[in-house]
């Protein structure tokens, strides 16, 4: 069962962490794309603008560049065409507009661009190019322009591949024809392929690391419920077991009755004082676990309030010092007067009266109770121990859970169930205090209630 829960928290915590990572690596990609879109749209939009200008009517003049040349048939030579006062300087399609030393009137792109001139039919009329191309270059680019989103009046842009090269394109609209500029995007493609194949990795990555970090918090996270559902079996268990014996006898006694219908009430008293004592003690044990379940609700709210703390414990020990006197036990004790603590006095009292009567019931014969009250620090630390047995060092942390006992046999001789520490101590939980033991095995026991 816990098998499956920790499988379902894991399938659950990978589909959600899986799923933010899609759409935190589809929105930098979404983001990342419209820039480099924008950008390459920018670069085109001023390179077409350029070849508008006064001299698109002349041609690229052959010379130094300062740019390679990329796609079928491109190549890297220079040449010289055209002359007078509209050729184009050297470096028209190398070097950044604007930048040092470079002519405000090259054209603005940073990377390898061409124009095609068309007439209406798409037939070219005219190239302008940096580097010596093919023809059949200047075709094939043509070809791959989407002519039938093409306007009469706006531009259009789109991209394509040719030879294993990224080109994008802007399409504008001449009283004649068509201007077609084309920059190689190579580089800008190669940004956004790199960041998929980079979100790829990462994602695998973190998804392993996930994984790992979930599995591991996913066994601690269940660690509790673990052992929560073990206390309440052995919770079931305990308290199953507890109630078998009464009834056990309370049948048995009836039986007795049962198979002596003739005798009188007089000579059956035994059995009816039996099944009596039985049933009494069936209502304690279910009246404490009703007030545990009360204790462990949240629902449940109690009345808090400042009171005398040194009177609560007087006014349980005082009652009881007959009792103590009566089974040959010595009793000490030091109250320190007025100690107040803010909390619910009837509560309070009733842990003061289970650590008492734990103390009178194990104490050893001729043994001796001993009862403190006193200020420390900013606390109220109450302490109550007994000479006897004591109690073992792996029981110490176990006392306080329902029905343990350290020794089934004594512990019905004593009477009771194993609830009034885990009452206790559930009081003290509310009263956001701490209750503890220390013992010498041998020799004596403490129970100390700290408050606040």
């Amino acid at each position: 069962m816990f098998k499956k829960l920790r499988n379902r928290f894991l399938i659950v915590n990978l589909v959600s962490i899986s799923i933010m990572m899609l759409v935190a690596f589809a929105t930098i990609y979404t983001i990342t794309y419209q820039n480099v879109q924008r950008e390459t749209n920018m670069e085109l939009y001023k390179v077409s603008d350029f070849y508008h200008s006064p001299y698109n009517s002349s041609k690229m003049p052959r010379g130094e560049g300062g740019g390679t040349g990329t796609g079928s048939g491109s190549g890297a030579s220079t040449g010289a065409s055209g002359s007078g006062s509209d050729s184009l300087p050297s470096n028209a399609m190398g070097g950044d507009n604007g930048g040092p030393g470079g002519d405000p009137n090259s054209p603005p792109a940073r990377s390898v661009s061409f124009m095609i001139k068309t007439d209406n039919q798409w037939q070219i009329t005219d190239t302008h190019s940096r580097f010596d191309m093919d023809e059949t270059f200047y075709t094939e680019a043509l070809q791959k322009v989407d002519r039938d989103k093409v306007g009469d009046s706006e531009r259009q842009t789109g991209q394509f591949v040719l030879d294993g090269t990224d080109w994008a394109y802007v399409v504008d609209p001449t009283g004649d024809g068509h201007m077609i500029v084309f920059i190689d995007v190579t580089a800008q493609q190669g940004i956004l392929t790199n960041l998929i194949y980079t979100f790829a990795v990462v994602g695998l990555i973190m998804l392993i690391v996930i994984y790992f970090l979930s599995r591991y918090f996913a066994n601690r996270s269940i660690a509790p419920v673990r052992e929560a559902f073990e206390k309440q079996k052995q919770f079931i268990g305990d308290a199953s077991h507890e109630l078998k014996t009464p009834l056990a006898i309370i049948n048995t006694n009836a039986d007795v009755l049962l198979a002596n219908q003739e005798d009188t009430i007089a000579n059956q008293a035994k059995w009816l004082h039996y099944i009596k004592s039985e049933t009494e003690r069936m209502t304690g044990l279910t009246n404490d676990l009703l007030y545990l379940t009360q204790m462990d609700d949240s629902r449940s709210t109690m009345i808090h309030a400042k009171f005398n703390m040194s009177d609560a414990v007087e006014s349980i020990i005082l009652p009881m010092e007959a009792v103590i006197f009566e089974k040959n036990i010595s009793l000490v004790y030091n109250i320190e007067p007025n100690l107040t603590v803010h909390g619910n006095s009837e509560q309070i009292k009733q842990v003061i009266l289970i650590l008492l009567d734990n103390a009178v019931k194990y104490s050893g014969p001729k043994g001796s109770v001993n009862v403190t009250l006193q200020k420390q620090n900013n606390d109220v630390m109450l302490a109550v121990s007994n000479t006897g047995e004591g109690i073992a060092p792996e029981h110490l942390d176990r006392i306080f859970d329902r029905f343990y006992r350290t020794d089934s046999s004594r512990a019905r001789k004593h009477g009771g169930h194993g609830l009034g520490l885990a009452i206790a101590r559930s009081i003290v939980d509310q009263h956001k205090g701490e209750l503890y033991a220390r013992s010498v095995v041998g020799e004596a026991a403490t129970f100390y209630v700290r408050l606040s």
